[in-house]
C-alpha cells in the first residue's frame, strides 16, 4: 500500500503583505501567516495523520510554518530534512522590490510575463520551469520512494516549488500551472498508487484564500 504525502504553502509573510518579491529571501511570518499554520495543522490533526518524516526549504518562513504545523499534530520531535532544492523560485533582480515599484519600471506586461509564464525568467532568477528543474529530481529521489513504500510524508514549502509539484501529480499542462494559485497554510493530502500516479487528492480547509 501507498502513503500520503501532504504538501502544504507556508503562511502569510512579511513580504507577502508589503506586496514584495520574495524569493530566497528570508521574512517572517505575520501573525496572520502564524494563525494559517495553526490552521493548517489544526486541520491535519482533525484529519487524524501521523507523519514519519517531513521536508522543508533552507528558508524560515517555511520552517516555522512546519514547527507550528508538528506542534498541532503533536509531532514536534519528528524527523525533518532541509533542502535548498524546495526553496522558493528565486526572483532575481526583481528580490526584494514592491510589485507595483516593479512594473513601473518593467511595464505591466512584461512583470506580468514573468510572474506567470512557464519559461521566461526574470532577469537574475528562475521561471517555473527552472524552479521545477530542481524541485522535481529532488522529489524523485527523496520524496516519492519514501511515499511509494507507505510512509506518510509532509513537505512545507512555498508557491511556486508546489506548483511545480502539483503540476506533476495532478498532470496539468504549463498552460493550466499558470492559473494555479496555491493558498496559504492550506494542507493537500495525496494518495499514491503503487505507480506513483495520484490515486486521490483532498484539500483541507478554504482555497477561496489563494493569492
Amino acid at each position: 500500500m501507498s502513503g500520503t504525502l501532504v504538501l502544504v504553502r507556508h503562511g502569510q509573510s512579511d513580504w507577502n503583505l508589503k506586496n514584495l518579491f520574495t524569493g530566497w529571501k528570508n521574512p517572517e511570518l505575520t501573525e496572520l501567516g502564524v494563525q494559517e499554520a495553526n490552521t493548517g495543522g489544526k486541520a491535519l490533526a482533525d484529519y487524524g495523520i501521523k507523519f514519519d518524516i517531513a521536508y522543508t526549504s533552507d528558508l524560515k518562513r517555511a520552517q516555522d510554518t512546519l514547527k507550528i504545523i508538528l506542534e498541532n499534530v503533536g509531532q514536534t520531535g519528528l524527523k525533518t530534512i532541509k533542502d535548498q532544492a524546495l526553496n522558493e523560485r528565486d526572483y532575481g533582480d526583481l528580490s526584494g522590490l514592491n510589485k507595483d515599484d516593479a512594473r513601473a519600471k518593467w511595464g505591466e506586461e512584461q512583470v506580468h510575463i514573468w510572474r506567470r509564464s512557464y519559461d521566461v525568467p526574470p532577469p537574475g532568477g528562475e521561471s517555473l520551469r527552472d524552479t521545477g528543474a530542481r524541485v522535481w529530481p529532488y522529489y524523485l529521489t527523496e520524496i516519492l520512494p519514501r511515499v511509494l513504500r507507505g510512509e506518510k510524508v509532509l513537505v512545507a514549502a512555498h508557491g511556486n516549488s508546489l506548483r511545480s509539484l502539483v503540476m506533476v501529480l495532478d498532470k496539468l499542462t504549463k498552460d493550466q500551472i499558470l492559473n494555479v494559485n496555491l493558498a496559504t497554510g492550506v494542507p493537500m493530502v495525496y494518495k499514491l498508487n503503487a505507480d506513483s500516479t495520484v490515486a486521490s487528492k483532498e484539500v483541507l480547509g478554504d482555497m477561496s484564500g489563494a493569492h
